[in-house]
C-alpha cells in the first residue's frame, strides 16, 4: 500500500511520535499551524470518515479520548481545536483518517 500514514505506522517513514499504543499513533505535524499541532491516527488503514463502520466505534472513541488527553498534556487547558477532513471537498489530502489537534493560540472561525 502506498499510504503515507501506513508507512509512518510501519516505521518506514520517521515521525516525531508523542504517543503510541496497539491501536493508534500520535505525532507532531510536519507543518504546524499552531504552537501545538499534532495528528492522531489509527494504525488500521481507514481511507476516510465515510469508510468507518460500526465495528470501528471503539477505535473512533479511543482516537477522540486520546486527542483530549494529549491536548491537556500539551498545555492546552484554555482550549484546542480538533479537525478531521473528509474526502476532496472536505480538504482531505492524505487518505488515511487522521485528527488534527491544534492549540496554544486563539483559534478563529473561519479557520486561519
Amino acid at each position: 500500500m502506498d499510504c503515507l500514514f501506513c508507512k509512518i505506522v510501519s516505521g518506514d517513514i520517521p515521525a516525531q511520535k508523542i504517543y503510541e499504543d496497539d491501536q493508534i499513533l500520535a505525532f507532531n505535524d510536519i507543518s504546524p499551524q499552531a504552537p501545538v499541532h499534532f495528528l492522531v491516527i489509527p494504525k488500521k488503514h481507514i481511507s476516510t470518515l465515510n469508510h468507518l463502520t460500526a465495528d470501528d466505534k471503539e477505535l473512533a472513541g479511543h482516537i477522540l479520548l486520546t486527542a483530549q488527553h494529549l491536548a491537556k498534556e500539551s498545555g492546552c487547558e484554555a482550549g484546542f481545536r480538533v479537525v478531521m477532513n473528509c474526502e476532496e471537498h472536505g480538504g482531505q489530502t492524505v487518505y488515511h483518517i487522521h485528527m488534527h489537534v491544534l492549540g496554544k493560540r486563539q483559534m478563529t472561525w473561519p479557520p486561519g
